[in-house]
């Protein structure tokens, strides 16, 4: 056995015998460093003849390729026991909570948004929605009201310089009653339903915005009257506020779409400072706070809508959305739901897995 042979043995050998990495290193050093056994053999190459080198340099070569391909052989082994040797010792208990990282949450308005739906589908309301960008006739004339009704003024409405197929003016939706118009159009009677949405208006101070959310609710059937309504109410806010002692006042009001109309204020009480609705408004540090505007729908509306009005009749209300979210969760500036403040949604969000339910609560907090 030659030299070359031997020395090949040996480093193999010493190789496949390497406890672990830094020992492989260190044979890595010894036999491919600059220093190193192979790496002097190398240098012998320039002081040999030609005839020498050509005899010689394939071997010295092959001898230095076979070492590193052990050595990375080698290498690729000890890492892969190493690996399995931590899978086997390293467990993940997933039943414990996951490190405290940044999370989104829900955001308040869509949270509401979700009990409402909750309460009234548990009322026997479906949900119906309608485009943002309306026209001027559902949005005003199919309501009742008149060419020269305030809303329709420029400086209340964001209208769009275009008109529609029919000449119609476009705007941007001042409440979410076209869709209980395009919803009894297109559905006829009996309906039950609540009309969830944004809506526009030119206004903004701290408690107005331009953009801000609405619901309003609609039935239309035989033999409707102010008695259901008011019942439909006190269930409704008895639920959303999670209280019993919710006591509700209607007062006469107008509105075109509806004959009669009420306003509706609910009783409250201070606590702490605050006021906190639940009690009778008449008792001593109590009072009334107005909420919502609601009525038996106007004839002329169920007529507009394609009905009989000696046949149907109905009751509508309208409340924002984002009033009951400040009154529910203590929140005193509407300006702060839509400026993306993280802090301010860390602290009023609510958690994506405690969704609204009557049975566990609707107002469950993250």
């Amino acid at each position: 056995m030659t030299d070359l042979d031997t020395l090949k043995a040996d480093a193999l050998a010493r190789i496949d015998s390497a406890p672990d990495a830094a020992a492989l290193e260190a044979l890595r050093v010894a036999f491919l460093g600059k220093q190193g056994t192979i790496s002097a053999l190398m240098k012998t190459l320039g002081g040999m003849s030609p005839e020498e080198r050509q005899a010689e340099g394939p071997k010295i070569q092959g001898l230095r390729a076979d070492v590193a391909d052990a050595l990375a052989a080698k290498k690729e082994a000890l890492e892969g026991a190493e690996l399995e040797a931590r899978l086997a010792s390293e467990t993940l208990d997933l039943t414990l909570p996951a490190p405290a990282s940044p999370k989104g949450s829900v955001h308040p308005v869509s949270q509401v948004m979700d009990e409402l739906a909750e309460i009234f589908a548990d009322l026997g309301f479906s949900v119906a929605t309608g485009p943002e960008i309306e026209d001027d006739w559902h949005n005003f004339t199919a309501l009742n009201m008149a060419e020269t009704h305030p809303a329709r003024a420029m400086h209340d409405t964001f209208y769009f310089p275009d008109v529609d197929a029919e000449g119609r003016r476009m705007l941007l939706r001042t409440h979410t009653s076209p869709v209980q118009i395009r919803s009894m159009v297109e559905q006829g009677a009996p309906i039950r339903i609540i009309a969830p949405g944004r809506v526009y208006r030119s206004d903004s101070d701290a408690t107005h915005t331009p953009m801000f959310h609405q619901i309003e609710g609609l039935v239309i059937d035989k033999g409707i009257h102010l008695g259901h309504l008011k019942w439909t109410l006190e269930t409704f806010l008895k639920a959303f506020f999670e209280r019993e002692d919710i006591v509700l006042r209607l007062r006469p009001s107008y509105f075109p779409f509806t004959e009669p109309s009420v306003e509706v204020d609910v009783g409250w009480q201070d606590v702490g400072g605050r006021r906190v609705l639940g009690g009778d408004g008449d008792a001593p540090g109590h009072g009334w706070m107005e909420l919502l505007g609601s009525g038996v729908v106007n004839r002329r509306v169920i007529e507009f809508a394609g009905l009989d009005p000696d046949v149907w009749q109905g009751f509508a209300f309208g409340v924002g959305v984002d009033r009951l979210a400040m009154l529910k969760y203590g929140m005193d500036d509407l300006r702060a739901f839509f400026d993306g403040d993280g802090r301010w949604l860390s602290h009023y969000g609510f958690s994506p897995f405690d969704q609204p339910t009557l049975s566990a609560g609707v107002g469950a907090r993250a």
